[in-house]
């Protein structure tokens, strides 16, 4: 599939703002649609290819008025992914008890889990019912002290030029003896990897130096290493970007940060500098010079 498609599905507890979310959406050009029984969602992907692009960004209310959120959706959502390659992501809202039941008291509007009920009892039992939705929510908005205003802003912000949007990611170098990056959100050691200090024409150069680098990458094990490496990575950065994240910090560190560290970098960096955002900082490179 050549197009980007961005599927938003927004659900979350009755009251907690799913109405102004999708006005919000629709907003900034999503096509909407309230309440589609999970069993369409699979065939919406097709008629969105289709549509050679008009239509490319959609959002969907699914909630417990359907009476069959949960696995069904889960499930439709797999094969919306398998048969249009298209990844629907989950944005869940939710708001203390107090500010729902106050919600509820100002529209005089009945819950829809407890209709001939109390409110608190109905907001208790759609907690539970969604309870698996919520933590495979990609993001999560509590309301409670929120005005629409500021919703709609939220919602504006994290979803407005999604095909623009990238993962700023920047590679650091550095050594154990000097500490680990406090920033890091990904520390990978090397400290296994054969050691060019002991080379005593490598010792006074850097992993920028072709001689350093070409012998770190020598080895086996050195270069099963960096596929798993780049496996991982090109896996993880993805879903950084898919929980909100703007930026990523993975550390490479090796004993002074001088040669193994220094060289592993400079090679994610060219791996990465294609599709990425990306830039690379060696911190402790000349330390132990």
């Amino acid at each position: 599939m050549n197009q980007t498609v961005h599927v938003v599905i927004l659900t979350g507890l009755s009251g907690a703002g799913k109405t102004v979310a999708l006005q919000s959406l629709e907003d900034i050009g999503f096509f909407s649609i309230d309440n589609l029984p999970p069993a369409l969602i699979p065939k919406l992907g097709e008629l969105v290819i289709q549509s050679g692009g008009k239509v490319s960004k959609i959002a969907l209310v699914c909630d417990l008025r359907g009476r069959a959120l949960g696995q069904d959706l889960f499930e439709a959502l797999k094969e919306l992914e398998e048969k249009s390659g298209i990844t629907a992501q989950i944005l869940y809202l939710e708001a203390d008890d107090d500010v729902l039941v106050r919600r509820y008291k100002e529209t005089r509007r009945r819950h829809p889990m407890s209709p001939d009920g109390r409110i608190p009892e109905g907001i208790a039992k759609e907690r539970r019912k969604l309870e698996e939705m919520r933590g495979r929510a990609d993001w999560i908005i509590d309301t409670s002290d929120l005005k629409p205003s500021e919703l709609k802003q939220r919602i504006v912000q994290r979803f407005s030029n999604l095909d623009e949007q990238k993962l700023n990611v920047n590679i650091v170098s550095f050594g154990f003896k000097h500490g680990v990056p406090i920033d890091a959100d990904l520390v990978f050691d090397v400290r296994f990897l054969p050691n060019p200090h002991y080379v005593e024409s490598l010792r006074p150069l850097t992993g920028k130096d072709k001689d350093v680098s070409e012998y770190v990458m020598k080895w086996p094990v050195t270069q099963q290493f960096l596929e798993k490496l780049f496996d991982l990575v090109d896996f993880l950065l993805p879903q950084f970007q898919k929980e909100g994240k703007n930026q990523a910090v993975i550390a490479i560190g090796c004993t002074g940060g001088q040669h193994r560290s220094v060289a592993v970098a400079e090679l994610l960096y060219q791996h990465l500098k294609q599709n990425e955002s990306v830039r690379v900082t060696h911190r402790d490179c000349d330390k132990g010079r």
